[in-house]
C-alpha cells in the first residue's frame, strides 16, 4: 500500500509554480492556476518511477481530486 502523505508529496513535486503546502489529498488538481496536460504527463511519468505503476490517460482523466488519484493508483 502506498503511503498517502508520500503521494500528495509526489503530485506536489510536479507543479513547480505552486506551494507544495497548498496541495493536500483533498485538491482538486485540476483547478489549480498551473494544471496543464503537462502537468498530467509530469505526474503520470513520476507515478511510473516512484511506484512501477502505469496509470492510462483514461485513468488521469478519472480523477479530480489528489485523492482520487492516489485511490486509483492505489487500487492498481
Amino acid at each position: 500500500m502506498i503511503d498517502l502523505n508520500s503521494f500528495v508529496s509526489l503530485v506536489a513535486e510536479q507543479f513547480m509554480d505552486t506551494d507544495p503546502e497548498l496541495i493536500t489529498a483533498q485538491t482538486n488538481f485540476r483547478e489549480l492556476d498551473e494544471w496543464s496536460s503537462l502537468i498530467a504527463l509530469s505526474i503520470i511519468a513520476a507515478i511510473d518511477e516512484e511506484y512501477d505503476i502505469v496509470l492510462k490517460g483514461t485513468e488521469m482523466r478519472a480523477a479530480n481530486t489528489v485523492q482520487e488519484l492516489y485511490d486509483i493508483v492505489n487500487n492498481k
